[in-house]
C-alpha cells in the first residue's frame, strides 16, 4: 500500500469520528430538556452543565497533548472514544437514580474523552499529507462534524423530544405516584439513546484498533510546551481559537433572545416565505406555536451554514492561500454583524444567520495555520489550541452581560472585536 492510499483510508476513518463527536455534542443538547426535568435543574445548575463541557477543554487539553506525545495519535483516538463511551454509560444510573452529581460526572467524562479525541484527530488530519493542503483536509473533516451537528437536532426532535415534556409547574401538581411514574418514563427515554451512543463509541474504538493508521509521530522524541510556545503562529492561533469559539457560541446561544427582542415572531408568521420555513418544523398552524418556537426554527440555518461553508471552504483553501480565505471570511462576518446591528426586522435576521456561513472555515483554518511547521510538536500545539476552546464559556458571558446592561446591538460589538482579531491573525501569518 502506498503512502497516499494509506493516508486516504486513514482520512476516511478519522472523518467518521469528526461526524460522531459533532453528532454527540448536539444530541446531548437535545436531551437537556428531559434531563432538566429529571434532575429538577435550576438556571444556576444549567450554567454548570455548559461549564462542565467547556471546562474540560480548559483543564484537560494540555495534559492530553502530553499524553498523545507519549502514546501516539492512534492510541489517543482509541482512548478518547473509550472515555466517551464510559461517560455515556454513566448517564444510565444517573437518570434512574436522579443524581445530578452523577450526571455532571458523566457529562464531564464524556467531554474529557471528546477533548482527547479532538486534540488527537485535528493534528492527525492536518498531518495526513502536504502541509500546504492541511487547511483543505481539516475543513473537509470539520464539514462532516457540522453534518453531525445538523442531523442530531432533527433526530433528537423526532425520537427524543417528540412527546410532551412537562413543565416544573405541571410536575408540582402531580401526586407522588404519578410523579414517580413520570420521572421513570423520562429516565427510560434518555437511557436508551445514551446506551446506543456508548455502544457506537466502543464499536468505533474497535474499528480504529483494527485500522492500519499511519504513525506520523515520533513518540521517542522528548518535547515540551515550552518548545511549542516558541512558535509565534501557535501563540497567535490559540488566541484566535479562543475568540472564534467564543463569538460563534455567543451568537448561537443568544439568537432566540435576539430575535424575540426584535419582536420577529409575528413578522415571520405574516411573511409567506418565512412562515413556510417555520412550518417545516411546526406544521401549518403557526398561530398555536410559542414565539420561542417560531424564531428558534431559524437556528438550524446558522449552524447549517457552517456545514455548507466548510464543504465550500475545503475547495477554496485548496486553490487559494488559506490565510487569504480566512481574511475574507472574517471581514464578511464583521460586515454582516454591522448590517444586523444597524437594521431591524428580516434584514437583521438574515444578516446574523449568514454569519454562520462565514464562521465555517475559521476553526479548521486557524488550527492548521497555527500548527504549521510544528512537526512532532503537533500534539502540544493541538493541546494549546484545544485549551483555547474554553473561549466558548467566557465570551458568551460578556455578550450576555452587555445584552442585559445595554442591548443586543451593543453586545454584538464583542463579537466584532473577536472577528477583528481573526482578521489580524490572517494577515499576521502571511508574513511569518
Amino acid at each position: 500500500m502506498t503512502n497516499q492510499q494509506g493516508y486516504k483510508r486513514a482520512f476516511i476513518v478519522i472523518t467518521s469520528l469528526f461526524f460522531m463527536w459533532g453528532f454527540i455534542t448536539v444530541l446531548v443538547d437535545s436531551l437537556i430538556p428531559r434531563l432538566k426535568e429529571i434532575f429538577e435543574i435550576d438556571n444556576t445548575q444549567a450554567v454548570l452543565v455548559q461549564f462542565a463541557f467547556f471546562g474540560a477543554y480548559g483543564l484537560l487539553s494540555i495534559p492530553a497533548g502530553n499524553l498523545l506525545h507519549k502514546i501516539g495519535y492512534k492510541k489517543g483516538i482509541m482512548l478518547g472514544l473509550g472515555i466517551m463511551g464510559l461517560g455515556s454509560l454513566l448517564f444510565l444510573p444517573a437518570a434512574s437514580m436522579r443524581l445530578f452529581s452523577l450526571f455532571m460526572l458523566g457529562y464531564f467524562i464524556l467531554a474529557a474523552g471528546m477533548v482527547i479525541l479532538q486534540v488527537a484527530a485535528n493534528p492527525y488530519v492536518a498531518a495526513l499529507g502536504d502541509e500546504k493542503t492541511a487547511s483543505s483536509r481539516l475543513n473537509l473533516a470539520q464539514a462532516f462534524n457540522s453534518l453531525g451537528t445538523t442531523i442530531a437536532p432533527i433526530l433528537g426532535a423526532i425520537f427524543i423530544l417528540s412527546d410532551d415534556i412537562k413543565s416544573s409547574d405541571e410536575i408540582k401538581v402531580l401526586g407522588d405516584t404519578a410523579k414517580e411514574i413520570y420521572f421513570s418514563a423520562e429516565a427510560a427515554a434518555v437511557q436508551m439513546p445514551f446506551l446506543i451512543l456508548a455502544i457506537s463509541l466502543l464499536v468505533l474504538a474497535a474499528v480504529v484498533f483494527k485500522s492500519k493508521l499511519p504513525q506520523l509521530l515520533n513518540t521517542a522524541i522528548k518535547s515540551n510546551y515550552g518548545q511549542a510556545l516558541k512558535h509565534t503562529r501557535l501563540r497567535l492561533g490559540a488566541v484566535g481559537i479562543f475568540f472564534y469559539v467564543g463569538a460563534e457560541v455567543a451568537i448561537g446561544s443568544f439568537l432566540v433572545n435576539y430575535f424575540l427582542d426584535m419582536e420577529l415572531a409575528d413578522v415571520i408568521r405574516n411573511n409567506g416565505f418565512m412562515s413556510s420555513i417555520a412550518s417545516l418544523f411546526h406544521g401549518d398552524d403557526l398561530s398555536m406555536v410559542d414565539d420561542k418556537g417560531i424564531v428558534g426554527s431559524f437556528n438550524v440555518l446558522y449552524w447549517g451554514g457552517a456545514m455548507v461553508g466548510r464543504f465550500i471552504g475545503s475547495y477554496l483553501t485548496k486553490v487559494y492561500q488559506p490565510q487569504k480565505v480566512l481574511s475574507l471570511f472574517s471581514m464578511a462576518a464583521i460586515l454582516l454583524i454591522v448590517i444586523s446591528m444597524s437594521t431591524s426586522g428580516l434584514i437583521a435576521l438574515w444578516a446574523v444567520l449568514a454569519v454562520g456561513l462565514f464562521n465555517s472555515i475559521m476553526f479548521p483554518t486557524i488550527f492548521s495555520l497555527a500548527i504549521e511547521g510544528l512537526g512532532d510538536l503537533k500534539p502540544q500545539g493541538s493541546g494549546l489550541l484545544c485549551t483555547a476552546i474554553v473561549g466558548g464559556a467566557f465570551v458568551p458571558l460578556l455578550f450576555g452581560y452587555l445584552s442585559v446592561e445595554a442591548n443586543f446591538k451593543v453586545a454584538f460589538i464583542s463579537a466584532i472585536l473577536c472577528y477583528a482579531y481573526i482578521f489580524f491573525f490572517s494577515k499576521k501569518v502571511s508574513v511569518l
